[in-house]
C-alpha cells in the first residue's frame, strides 16, 4: 500500500551527503556540486574577479574517480568525496 503521508520522503530525496571540503565535513542534499558550489563550501563565497584564482581537485568521485575542476565544471556527489580548494590572489 503506498505511503500517503506528504512528509515522507520519496525514495532518493532529500538525501544528505557528507563530502570533505579542505578536511572538513560538509553536508550537502544536492546530486550534483559544481566548482562554483564547492568554492563557496571552501570559502563561504566566490569572488569572480581577474585578481583571485581557485585551483581544486577531488577524490573518490561517482563517475570520475579522482580529477582537477574548473569554472564551469560539476561533479556528481556520494557521501566521502573529498574536495582540496585553494584561492590564489594576484598582486
Amino acid at each position: 500500500m503506498p505511503n500517503n503521508n506528504p512528509n515522507h520522503d520519496i525514495h532518493g530525496q532529500n538525501k544528505e551527503f557528507v563530502v570533505i571540503v579542505n578536511g572538513r565535513p560538509k553536508t550537502v542534499t544536492e546530486k550534483f556540486l559544481s566548482f562554483v558550489d564547492v568554492v563557496k563550501l571552501a570559502f563561504g563565497d566566490f569572488v569572480d574577479n581577474s585578481s583571485r584564482i581557485y585551483t581544486m581537485t577531488f577524490k573518490k568521485g561517482v563517475d570520475k574517480r579522482e580529477g582537477s575542476m574548473v569554472i564551469g565544471d560539476e561533479v556528481r556527489i556520494k557521501s566521502g568525496v573529498i574536495f582540496n580548494v585553494t584561492a590564489t590572489d594576484k598582486s
